[in-house]
Order: structure tokens, then C-alpha cells, then sequence
């Protein structure tokens, strides 16, 4: 029996149908988007970050070494810068004394010269005063060396021999000094030093307690010379 509806068109796979379309479009949109990008003006390079270099650090200077502190001169000793010119030899009981020319203040040291037998005060290295003097025998030498005056006793007398030791200068513990006595031929003490009583008096006067006084045999000076051990 005939029927009046029209032919059923045949039936497409529509998975096909949208997959086409889909290729379609993106065939005509991938020739529009190749049109529109080769109409946009082209981008600038982009260039590439400038780092600056890094900052040159000044370079740490060694510290210059402080200068030297300049040698000491080492010490030439107390220098003998006059001696008394005395005419002609000194005798026992001879003593001399004269300041002038010297200076007023200065370290005084006295030297002592058994082999000579003479004393020599010394004031700031100028020598103010000598004498003849006496000293110990064979029993009782004077020691040598060099000894600090630790007491003076311008009215002492010894409490071992019971004798006067005017203006007395002492010089060890046992008794040895410098004193005033009579000075002559034949003459001797019991170690101590024993000059000419007005001597004494001017030695006492000029010197202070720590003044040095250097016994010797034999060892004379003269002007430019050092004592070593003053």
C-alpha cells in the first residue's frame, strides 16, 4: 500500500557530521588567524636584562708598620770632664778645693786610688777636691769596690778603738768609712779611709747619703774618661 511520506533522507553519523564541521571551522579559523597575525605589527625584541657588573671593592691595604722608636744611645758612664791641676807632686797631708768653674748641683762621686793614695771628688764629672790620704794595713786592708754612703756623723767617734772619727762618712756595715785624720808618714787605719780633717769637713758637706764612693788600686783617670762604675 502506498504511503505519502516523503523519502527518509539517509542517516548520517552525526559523530561525523560534528567531527567535519569541526575541521572545517578550524581549517577556515586557521586561515583567518594566519590572516589576522600576518596583518599585527610585529612585537619589539625584547632585550635581554642588563646585570651590571658587580662593584669593584677597594683592596684592604696592609697597615703601614709604626716607625722604629730610635736606638738609646747606650750609657758612656759618668765622664770625667775636668781634673784640678795641681803643680807638682802631692805629699802627705796635701788636700785641695776649689769649685769654681764647676757646676753648683750635679750626682757627686768619689774615687778612691789606694796605689796612688790619693781621694777625688767629682761633682756632675768636674773634680772639686783631692787629697792625700792613709788606709788600711796588712791586718785590716781597706776593701775595694764600690760602696753607697749610708750614715753621716760629723762628730763620731768608733765604739771598737774608742778614737774620734770626725765628719765621718760610712761606707760598709763592719765599720770601714771616710773620716778626718792625721795624715803622715807611717800612718794607717783599720780598713777606713783617713783624710786630712779640713778635707773631711768640706767632703761631708758636699755630699748626701746614696753618693757612691769607688775604691780602686791602680786605676787613675783622666779628663774624657768614664767611670764605668759610677
Amino acid at each position: 500500500m502506498a504511503s505519502n511520506t516523503p523519502p527518509t533522507a539517509p542517516r548520517r553519523n552525526r559523530g561525523s557530521v560534528i567531527l567535519a564541521g569541526t575541521l572545517t571551522a578550524c581549517l577556515f579559523g586557521g586561515v583567518g588567524l594566519m590572516a589576522v597575525a600576518a596583518n599585527l605589527p610585529k612585537a619589539a625584541p625584547i632585550a635581554a636584562p642588563r646585570i651590571a657588573p658587580p662593584r669593584a671593592q677597594p683592596l684592604a691595604l696592609a697597615a703601614k708598620p709604626a716607625p722604629a722608636a730610635p736606638a738609646v744611645a747606650p750609657d758612656p758612664g759618668y765622664v770625667v770632664k775636668r781634673v784640678l791641676e795641681i803643680a807638682g807632686p802631692m805629699r802627705q797631708g796635701d788636700h785641695y778645693w776649689d769649685e769654681s768653674g764647676a757646676p753648683a748641683t750635679g750626682p757627686i762621686v768619689i774615687t778612691v786610688d789606694l796605689a796612688a793614695q790619693t781621694v777625688s771628688v767629682f761633682r756632675a764629672g768636674y773634680e772639686i777636691g783631692t787629697a792625700v790620704i792613709i788606709y788600711g794595713g796588712d791586718q785590716t786592708p781597706t776593701p775595694l769596690g764600690i760602696f753607697p754612703i749610708t750614715q753621716k756623723d760629723a762628730d763620731h767617734v768608733s765604739n771598737i778603738y774608742d778614737a774620734p772619727m770626725p765628719y765621718m762618712l760610712r761606707l760598709t756595715n763592719d765599720g770601714i768609712s771616710i773620716h778626718g785624720s792625721e795624715v803622715g808618714d807611717g800612718y794607717v787605719t783599720h780598713g777606713c779611709i783617713g783624710v786630712p780633717t779640713a778635707f773631711a769637713k768640706k767632703v761631708f758637706a758636699a755630699v748626701k747619703l746614696g753618693d757612691k764612693v769607688i775604691v780602686t788600686r791602680g786605676e787613675m783617670l783622666s779628663a774624657g774618661q768614664s767611670i764605668k762604675a759610677a
